[in-house]
């Protein structure tokens, strides 16, 4: 039997790793999930985020949704959508985004839809659940990035991908499917 996997991608940490480690955020994610799973029966990918405000970024807007057009895509890529809401400090917290996937991806365990999950994400309030799906007999591949690391994640994941280069799926200006996330 072949090893099922399934990809969960915090797509604001995505992005943020994408920007700090390479200076880039236009990459072609069907492409890039491809890479980190080669070698897996891929099941399903899913992407969480949530949508910035068309009103006060109208532009980051516009990309964003031409990301979410070019996403929905893809074969068996499913995105949710959270929100952000506004803080006393004027800053933007996502909700909901972080729950949603750790519930996805223990729910995903629990009914046994994989034997195998990547985590794109640097996040170390995910350690807990992750303890939890390993409990279950289910491995955890943490996805990281060269200057976006988790020492947290490192540990506890049953192994770390680190991602040093991206130049096979960035998108060129050329192709016509070009978005950024």
């Amino acid at each position: 039997m072949q090893n099922r996997t399934m990809i969960f991608i915090d797509g604001s940490n995505f992005y943020h790793s994408l920007k700090k480690s390479f200076g880039v955020t236009n990459i072609d994610l069907e492409k890039f999930c491809a890479k980190i799973s080669q070698g897996y029966s891929l099941e399903r990918i899913f992407y969480y985020t949530a949508p910035v405000n068309q009103h006060t970024h109208p532009e980051q807007y516009k990309n964003q949704q031409k990301f979410f057009s070019k996403i929905k895509t893809i074969q068996n890529l499913q995105l949710f959508l959270g929100r952000l809401e506004k803080r006393q400090n004027n800053k933007l917290i996502e909700k909901a985004v972080d729950v949603k996937l750790i519930v996805d991806l223990l729910m995903n365990a629990v009914n046994n839809a994989y034997d195998t999950a990547f985590l794109v994400s640097n996040d170390s309030d995910f350690v807990p659940a992750i303890q939890e799906i390993q409990k279950l007999g289910k491995a955890i591949i943490h996805v990281s990035f060269q200057k976006m690391q988790s020492y947290y994640l490192d540990k506890i994941c049953d192994q770390t991908i680190t991602i040093t280069d991206i130049t096979d799926v960035i998108l060129t200006a050329n192709d016509e499917s070009e978005k950024k996330i």
